[in-house]
């Protein structure tokens, strides 16, 4: 039994890792989620194939400039453009029609997933230049927040403290959404419950896209049967509640602005106009925009899609390695002990191949102490790839040395030759 709620935690683990911060890729030759015949009516029984860097009015079903998108996107309100989290490129296109937005409409605001409405009074302090970046990465708790390096956003930050642009926090603290995760939307207080609506579970199309990504992921054979609903219906009720609060909190500050606000999201928010974007749009039904990335593969010329995915597709290509490496590394602080301690075994990033164990505590790295989740995580966003760091662990009453290698994937292929 234990075996088995282990399984269920590191499965559930996986599939928000797959699901919230996804870039959509097809490796094969048809990828069922790209495929989906759901969403906009008059588009869902159609395809087009897509091409890296082109853009694509899913509408008109064919390539279209840069200039003619935003155009079209003069009169909306809402601007939802889908991410990968650890996809350069990807921010650089947020960037770009960030800031093309803005020379069309300068009361431009900007919602952010990555950060809880109580950060909201930091962001405004970025927002109107009271902050310098590395004071704004400490005050606001960017590597607690979020797993992320702080240069995938860089200069999208940068370009909204320049410009005086608004930011909005749109999450919540990730004990709610794992609290709805585990038990349900009535499990949390009242108080949480004023933060985040409860959200409609019975959408149909909804609900078959988030299996369609769910059946994508392989399951353990424990993990089969009923384990296989449990664990669907807790990843099922935190997506919805998810896209439900910060659809509610995208709408909320939004009334506060006279402009439109462009949404930054994970691209599994965003997909077929059914997360974020549809539960704003039953709040206000104001008019909105939804562009998404797909990958093409290096050996493929196009990709498949459904006209009905979003409003917008940018083809982009394959990246060969992401531009910061990611640490794979959760750590926890406990009342009454100074050092940090490791969350859970590492299942991603390059913590995923050295020896880590849950409960590993933190005695120093590289030689020196930190007592701080934040403060440790900027340490280790300033290691590139093919650096290397040691970490002193305690383990079962001994003391551990664990190095820490930031291999790409050629030097780790060369290690097991």
């Amino acid at each position: 039994m234990e075996l088995i709620k282990r399984n269920f935690r590191k499965i559930i683990m996986i599939l928000i890792l797959i699901l919230f911060s996804s870039l959509l890729r097809s490796g094969e030759e048809e990828d069922k989620i790209l495929l989906l015949k759901i969403g906009n009516e008059r588009l869902k029984n159609k395809t087009v194939d897509i091409s890296a860097d082109k853009i694509y009015s899913l509408r008109e079903g064919k390539p279209i400039p840069f200039s003619k998108m935003i155009k079209e996107m003069r009169d909306t309100h809402f601007v939802y453009v889908g991410e990968t989290h650890n996809s350069l490129p990807m921010h650089e296109i947020q960037s770009k029609i960030i800031q093309t937005l803005y020379e069309q409409d300068r009361e431009l605001s900007v919602g952010l997933e990555m950060y809880p409405v109580s950060s909201q009074e930091v962001l405004n302090k970025w927002s109107m230049g009271i902050l310098l970046r590395d004071e704004f990465i400490r005050e606001s708790q960017w590597y607690v927040n979020w797993n992320y390096n702080f240069g995938f956003y860089e200069n999208i930050f940068r370009f909204t403290k320049e410009n005086k642009i608004p930011l909005y926090a749109l999450n919540v603290p990730r004990t709610i959404i794992r609290e709805i995760r585990f038990k349900g939307w009535d499990s949390i207080s009242e108080e949480e419950k004023k933060m985040v609506p409860q959200p409609n579970l019975s959408h149909k199309e909804h609900r078959s896209l988030i299996r369609t990504i769910f059946e994508s992921t392989e399951m353990p054979h424990q993990m089969k049967g009923k384990g296989l609903e449990m664990a669907f219906e807790g990843l099922y009720r935190a997506q919805s509640a998810w896209d439900e609060v910060m659809a509610f909190n995208a709408h909320e500050a939004n009334r506060k602005e006279k402009g439109k606000m462009v949404v930054l999201a994970g691209s599994g928010h965003l997909l077929y106009n059914l997360g974020i974007n549809r539960r704003a749009n039953e709040r206000s039904s104001l008019p909105h925009k939804t562009v998404i990335c797909v990958v093409v593969p290096e050996d493929r010329e196009s990709v498949k899609v459904s006209r009905s995915l979003a409003d917008y597709i940018w083809g982009i290509s394959e990246e060969k390695l992401s531009a910061f490496p990611s640490v794979g590394l959760r750590f926890k602080k406990f009342d009454g002990l100074q050092n940090l301690v490791i969350e859970t075994k590492p299942i991603d990033g390059a913590a995923r191949h050295a020896d880590f164990e849950k409960g590993d505590v933190v005695l120093s790295v590289d030689g020196e102490s930190f007592s701080d989740i934040n403060e440790l995580r900027i340490y280790l966003a300033q290691f590139k790839w093919n650096d290397e760091v040691e970490f002193s662990l305690l383990r079962n009453a001994q003391q551990v040395k664990v190095v820490l290698k930031f291999q790409t994937p050629e030097e780790k292929n060369k290690g097991t030759e």
